[in-house]
C-alpha cells in the first residue's frame, strides 16, 4: 500500500480511463468561488469557520493554505511560509491561524473562514506533533503561536493551554493532508491518523482528506489536470488511504497546490474550490449543531 510513484510515469501507475470516475463541473469556478466568498456562520458566537489541517511532513499543508488564499483573493499570495526542501522534519513549528484578507486599505476585513496549520506528523513517539496535541486543538485548548514540543504533549499548566475555549476557538472541520507522490506511509503515522479521526468522530467534527502532489505522481495529470478523475493511480491511492484510516472516498479530494505558477490557473482553482465548498458545507452543518 502507498507505493511511491514511478519517476518514469509508467503506464501501470498512470493509465487513464475513457470516462471520469467522479464528475467535476470545470466551468463552475465563479459560482463556487462566490459561494465560498459569501459564506458566513449564522451563529452569533462564531465569527470564523475553523479548519484544522494536519498530516505527515511534506504533505503540503502550508502550500495548500497559500493556494486557498490565492483562489479566494484572486491573486498570488503567501500567507503561510512553506519549505521547498525535501525533509523528514516539519517546517511548521507553531500553532498558527491563517486568515484571508478581504478588500484593501481602510476597508480591509477578513473572510469568515480560517485555517490552522500545525507541525507535521512523523514516525515514532518523540518526533513531530503529538496526536494528543491535535486532539486538544480540536477542542480549542491550544493557544495561538504555541510551539509544539515533540518530546511531550501540551499540558494544562503550560501557558500555551487554553482552559476555557470559546465556540470560535474550536475546530469545525478536520482535514488530513496526504501526498499522492509519497512512499509507503509508516504504520505509526497511520495509527496516529486513525486515533485523531476517532476523537474527531466522538466530537462530531467532520473529517476530510486532501490528496496533494497529484501532478508529480501521474504524468497524465501533469499533461492535463482534467485527467485527475480519469487517473487509475489517483483512484487507487484514494481507495487505499480510505481503507487504511476510515475516511470515506466522497470525503477525499485530489488537489494541486500552486508551486511553479506565477499567475492563477482555472483548473487548479476548480479542484481547490470543489474541496473548499464541501469544507464550508460540512463545517456549517457542524456549527448548526453546536
Amino acid at each position: 500500500m502507498f507505493e511511491s510513484a514511478s519517476q518514469s510515469y509508467n503506464s501501470c501507475f498512470c493509465s487513464v480511463l475513457d470516462e471520469p470516475w467522479r464528475e467535476l463541473c470545470w466551468g463552475q469556478k465563479q459560482q463556487n468561488l462566490q459561494y465560498v466568498q459569501e459564506y458566513k456562520p449564522e451563529k452569533d458566537d462564531i465569527r470564523y469557520l475553523r479548519v484544522l489541517l494536519y498530516g505527515p511532513v511534506g504533505s503540503g499543508k502550508s502550500s495548500f493554505i497559500n493556494s486557498v488564499s490565492n483562489v479566494i483573493r484572486g491573486r498570488m499570495t503567501v500567507p503561510a511560509w512553506a519549505s521547498t526542501m525535501t525533509s523528514d522534519q516539519s517546517f511548521t513549528k507553531k500553532y498558527e491561524t491563517h486568515k484571508f484578507i478581504k478588500g484593501r486599505g481602510t476597508t480591509k476585513t477578513f473572510y469568515p473562514l480560517v485555517f490552522n496549520d500545525i507541525m507535521g506528523l512523523e514516525d515514532g513517539t518523540d518526533k513531530g506533533v503529538h496526536a494528543d496535541d491535535i486532539k486538544l486543538a480540536l477542542r480549542g485548548h491550544v493557544r495561538e503561536s504555541y510551539k509544539f514540543n515533540p518530546v511531550a504533549p501540551l499540558s494544562q499548566d503550560d501557558p500555551g493551554y487554553n482552559p476555557t475555549p470559546s465556540a470560535d476557538d474550536k475546530v469545525h472541520v478536520l482535514v488530513c493532508m496526504m501526498s499522492a507522490n509519497t512512499h509507503q506511509i509508516k504504520p505509526s503515522i497511520l495509527e496516529k491518523v486513525k486515533s485523531i479521526r476517532e476523537t474527531a468522530s466522538d466530537l462530531g467534527i467532520p473529517h476530510m482528506a486532501m490528496m496533494t502532489h497529484i501532478d508529480e505522481a501521474c504524468g497524465e495529470i501533469e499533461k492535463d489536470l482534467r485527467n485527475v478523475y480519469k487517473s487509475k493511480y489517483v483512484r487507487k491511492k484514494m481507495k487505499d488511504f480510505s481503507a487504511a484510516v476510515g475516511i470515506p472516498m466522497n470525503c477525499i479530494f485530489p488537489v494541486k497546490n500552486y508551486s511553479e505558477e506565477i499567475s492563477l490557473n482555472d483548473d487548479i482553482d476548480s479542484l481547490i474550490l470543489s474541496a473548499l465548498r464541501t469544507m464550508v458545507d460540512f463545517g456549517d452543518d457542524f456549527i448548526e449543531k453546536i
